[in-house]
């Protein structure tokens, strides 16, 4: 597959370095409830469930909203909404599975969003609208459900919307999302410190207003990792 203009854009975002293979697709998935019809606008549009990649054992859970139209007839990387496993998108996917491969937990991370289901946009099925607080509400025990299997020192939350999510099992809120970025938070309930991240689809744009050039944001999430799972050790 030839790289896409996306690729060269990603690793310069995702800290440097010129190579754009693709870390292993994900060839399982942990399913939590097959099946699920809780929400009955997610059942009618989704093409299935996507539910968790990585080990059961990850030192990380990497969080994000919710999965990716996808492209179904894709050579790899198709999208959550067809393949069943999350954070598997061209773009997105790649690009959140690199940064922790460089950071050093590219084999230590759980991938998982916080709604499972695709969220279609009614006017126009090919693309995603925000999950409503009933559907987060839904999904949310499947994921306190991997957080309490997996039993994860982080969870790295990528974007607003994933943060929020996460908090609001803890009954809190966050004022400014940018503001708390790398900004690690205890999660009683979880039992987790949560770190929130850019999402990779924006990172690009928000980078610099954090006063961070690409390499140096990878370095910090790499060296907030480090503190946290040592101290944990």
């Amino acid at each position: 597959m030839s790289p896409s203009p996306h690729d060269h854009e990603s690793n310069a975002a995702d800290g440097g370095g010129t190579s754009t293979s693709d870390p292993d697709f994900p060839t399982t998935r942990n399913v939590v409830e097959s099946g699920c019809e809780r929400c009955p606008a997610l059942t009618e549009r989704r093409e299935c469930i996507s539910w968790g990649t990585g080990p059961l054992d990850a030192t990380i859970v990497v969080v994000g909203e919710a999965p990716g139209a996808g492209v179904p007839d894709a050579d790899r990387w198709r999208g959550g909404n067809w393949t069943g496993k999350a954070y598997t998108s061209r773009h997105s996917g790649r690009r959140i599975r690199r940064l922790l491969e460089r950071v050093g937990y590219g084999t230590e991370a759980y991938y998982t969003n916080a709604v499972k289901c695709f969220p279609a946009d009614p006017e126009d099925p090919t693309t995603n609208r925000e999950p409503t607080d009933d559907e987060r509400t839904n999904c949310r025990t499947h994921l306190r459900t991997e957080l309490e299997t997996i039993e994860p020192t982080v969870v790295l939350a990528t974007g607003k919307h994933a943060t929020k999510t996460i908090l609001a099992a803890e009954d809190r809120e966050i004022d400014g999302f940018l503001e708390a970025v790398l900004e690690p938070l205890w999660c009683e309930r979880l039992d987790v410190w949560l770190v929130p991240i850019l999402h990779p689809s924006y990172q690009d744009v928000w980078i610099g207003r954090l006063g961070y050039e690409p390499a140096a944001y990878r370095e910090a999430i790499g060296e907030t990792l480090d503190e946290l799972v040592s101290e944990a050790a």
